[in-house]
């Protein structure tokens, strides 16, 4: 079993950052691949970024290529997005999740352990 917490999430401007946390217990973190993932009110949770178990690797959404950066760090548990260049479009509940073995990148069904969320809301 693998707890996560996420924190960071608030209100910004439009062009502004904002630095997701995002706090695991549990199992060993480093045996695990991480994904944050989002949605916005009345859409469906979609795919922002994922980083590798040992975090040589990472994959991030078309919308987010270029203004979102993913990392981890396996001595604190935590993974981190940190989002800049923000657009109202931005504007979601965001959610860690991790994911062990094989599976695909950015598939919700193999990340088998989520958290709670944190929102973000960018205003124009």
């Amino acid at each position: 079993q693998v707890q996560l917490v996420e924190s960071g999430g608030g209100l910004v401007q439009a062009g502004g950052s904002l630095r997701l946390s995002c706090a695991a217990a549990g199992r060993t973190f480093s045996n695990y691949y991480m994904g944050w993932f989002r949605q916005a009110p009345g859409k469906e949770r979609e795919f922002v970024a994922h980083i590798s178990v040992g975090g040589g690797r990472t994959y991030y959404a078309d919308s987010v290529t270029g203004r979102f950066t993913i990392s981890r760090d396996n001595a604190k548990n935590t993974v981190y997005l940190q989002m800049t260049s923000l657009k109202p479009e931005d504007t979601a509940v965001y959610y860690c999740a991790a994911g062990s073995g094989v599976g695909i990148v950015g598939r919700r069904s193999d990340y088998g352990y989520w958290g709670q969320g944190t929102q973000a809301t960018v205003s124009s």
